[in-house]
């Protein structure tokens, strides 16, 4: 879809503007729900609109059922899962996502019934972070006394990749909590690498605490009890290992509210101990949590005597980090980084090398599932830059000293370091063995530019001095190969191979800049004066390679150097701004933004001009190029549609139809967490968040 031209698209986009943001205060509808997200084992979602209109599932969209039943005065009624269909839904009155919370709003016979799912991912707090609880807290009040008690049934196809693996099931004590628990019988660790999987190792746990009179059951019928006669049974199936589909036990607790008025809060704690995070060159590795020998009993005795304490300290994240995104973006943009929240990080394992370090591992969920792979650490890098750079570092450190090993032999920077669990080496294109479909420019400017990014904000350059022989190399490759990239690919590998890419070009010459900085920042003058000169050379020389002057009124740059009359988005140049570099002159990004604003369709800026398709993350990077507001507001307007329109119901994706807002791939990937390039281009916003002292 082309814009009308400037003068009436400016008063559209006005108007556009605020019926867009009326619609996203008054209603907004995800594509995907997170409800429990720790990293790529443990994390399930709601893939509809209403809680119960479909059971909750993985986020590879599998289904790992929990259900959720009130009794009121003695009827059942349905606020979780779809299951069973003859007991009728609860009306849902609303639905909040925050950075660290989910809550739905139900009403039914008079009874109003709040759920909330809590998951403390404070980023500053690595042991926080990496605890494997998230908080499920049911609040009930009425209008006039009701009998009231409530259900959570959880599946245990939870604890298994499919449901014909067998299972079994126990009870015990952790502190005031009984702790009902669920795992594969056969407890293969780290068994096998893979995208499309879910865990069959470690225990699932669910946790209640004695003070609050509940009762609980390990059997495969608990819901129908209920539903039937009002209660559970005080015992528990003894008949193991079963398969899920076989009638497996579930895992059940019931709390009676008694006699509602005023509000009533009942919690449980949902947990999942996997022992082992990931195999990183063939050296098993504890979940961070586990560093120090914590069992899972004290960590989830520590995680309820937390409770109320985390609840505060989340909260006043929540509303400060909402606060500061609504001011910098807007409403549609504080959405979108809202949603991007938890799902960057849950993407993520969180480890413990040998002596204690934290290692951050990302899986390229339904990419190619590969673990580290740079061209993902490179856009979801604003979210941890942000945030806290030495979760960036975790990233990193793994990446860096795979590198440094005699067994990577080429001259560029490694695409991964294997397949998601299993990090023990690369496994994409050639990997170790060619040069066949590597992506030389790609991976070696995105680590120049990163560790320069995160050196500057940590305020030294240990990590630079440490692998300085691999940033040598890697410049002096960019050097030879980075003004003119030759056929190659790029992290829009999708797209494939492409020679003279304009876009590929300008982060080879920011990576040269960031050498640059490197080596000012670690006293060889020499160097940094000699690398600083070339990036700024070949910047020069970049302008008229890719200027694509057809006419005044469509003025551009073009998609590859040899391609008259093509496009791209040039989104790589958001690190001239951001560290300082300025090689570019602004002319580029005001002439790229103005063309670009004559490109948007109905749900967002295409990626180039071969395809209708785009990449989030991109698109937020290419309108934080913007100059005025204006401009941001007019990229992010049809993005902010996207986002409460998109037909397809999966956790965010980063790469779909600008014209039918379908997804063409990828989903609930961390690299969502690129849209914080917004925030972390305001230095003084982001310096904030970075030293934030949580209490």
């Amino acid at each position: 879809m082309t814009l009308v031209p400037a003068g009436p698209r400016l008063h559209f986009v006005a108007i556009l503007l605020f019926v867009s943001t009326l619609v996203l205060h008054a209603q907004q509808r995800p594509p995907a729900v997170p409800l429990i997200t720790h990293d790529p084992y443990f994390s399930i979602w709601s893939f509809a609109d209403r809680l119960t209109d479909k059971d909750t599932v993985h986020w590879t969209g599998h289904r790992q059922p929990i259900h959720g039943i009130a009794r009121i005065d003695g009827k059942p009624y349905r606020f979780m899962g779809a299951q069973p269909d003859n007991v009728p839904a609860m009306e849902q009155l609303s639905l909040k996502v925050t950075p660290t919370h989910t809550t739905y709003e139900f009403q039914a016979a008079g009874v109003h019934l709040t759920a909330t799912f809590f998951t403390p991912a404070l980023p500053h707090d690595l042991d926080i972070l990496s605890r494997p609880v998230t908080y499920l807290t049911l609040t009930a009040s009425a209008d006039a006394p009701r009998t009231v008690s409530v259900l959570i049934d959880v599946d245990p196809v939870i604890a298994v990749n499919t449901p014909d693996q067998p299972v079994t099931w126990g009870r015990s004590r952790a502190g005031n909590l009984t702790v009902l628990n669920v795992g594969s019988r056969d407890q293969r660790l780290l068994n096998r690498p893979g995208d499309d999987l879910r865990i069959d190792w470690g225990y699932f746990h669910l946790a209640v605490p004695d003070s609050e009179g509940a009762r609980t059951t390990a059997a495969h019928d608990a819901v129908q009890q209920f539903v039937a006669s009002g209660s559970i049974l005080a015992s528990d199936d003894m008949d193991m290992p079963l398969m899920p589909r076989e009638g497996a036990a579930h895992l059940a607790v019931e709390y009676p509210f008694g006699s509602v008025t005023a509000p009533v809060s009942r919690h449980v704690l949902l947990a999942y101990d996997e022992q082992f995070e990931v195999e990183y060159l063939n050296r098993k590795l504890r979940p961070y949590w586990r560093r120090n020998g914590q069992t899972i009993r004290e960590a989830l005795a520590a995680a309820e005597r937390d409770y109320a304490s985390l609840e505060q300290r989340a909260n006043r994240f929540d509303q400060d980090l909402s606060a500061d995104l609504e001011k910098s973006g807007g409403p549609a943009y504080t959405q979108l980084a809202i949603l991007a929240y938890r799902q960057t990080l849950a993407a993520h394992g969180l480890a413990a090398d040998f002596d204690g370090t934290p290692m951050l591992f990302p899986k390229e969920n339904f990419s190619n599932g590969c673990i580290s792979t740079v061209d993902v650490l490179y856009p979801s890098a604003p979210f941890f830059l942000f945030f806290n750079p030495a979760l960036l570092e975790a990233q990193l450190k793994p990446v860096l000293e795979y590198a440094a090993l005699p067994r990577w032999k080429w001259p560029f920077a490694p695409h991964d370091l294997g397949t998601y669990p299993l990090a023990n080496g690369q496994v994409y294109g050639g990997g170790e063995h060619s040069e066949e479909d590597q992506m030389p420019v790609e991976e070696s400017g995105n680590l120049l530019i990163l560790v320069a990014a995160m050196e500057k904000e940590m305020g030294d350059w240990d990590f630079a001095r440490q692998y300085w022989p691999q940033f040598t190399k890697w410049a002096e490759y960019l050097r030879d190969k980075g003004l003119d990239p030759a056929n190659q690919l790029s992290t829009d590998d999708f797209a494939g191979h492409l020679a003279h890419n304009a876009n590929l070009s300008i982060k080879a010459i920011e990576g040269l800049a960031a050498y640059a900085e490197m080596a000012r920042n670690l006293n060889h003058p020499d160097i940094a004066a000699d690398y600083n000169r070339l990036a700024h050379d070949m910047a020069a020389k970049w302008e008229p390679m890719a200027n694509d002057a057809q006419s005044d009124a469509d003025f551009h740059y073009k998609l590859a150097f040899d391609r008259q009359d093509t496009w791209s988005q040039k989104y790589n140049l958001v690190w001239d701004q951001i560290l300082g570099f300025k090689l570019f002159p602004a002319s580029i990004r005001q002439t790229e933004i103005k063309f670009y604003l004559k490109h948007l369709n109905q749900y967002g800026l295409p990626l180039d001009n071969r395809k209708d398709y785009t990449k989030l993350d991109w698109e937020i990077w290419t309108a934080t190029l913007a100059d005025n507001p204006a401009d941001w507001n007019a990229i992010l307007a049809p993005i902010g549609r996207w986002v409460n329109q998109s037909p397809t119901r999966v956790p965010l994706t980063d790469w779909y139809d600008t014209k039918t807002g379908e997804q063409s791939g990828f989903q609930a990937r961390s690299v969502v967490g690129g849209v914080y390039i917004k925030v972390l281009a305001d230095n003084a916003l982001a310096e904030k968040w970075r030293n934030r002292q949580e209490p």
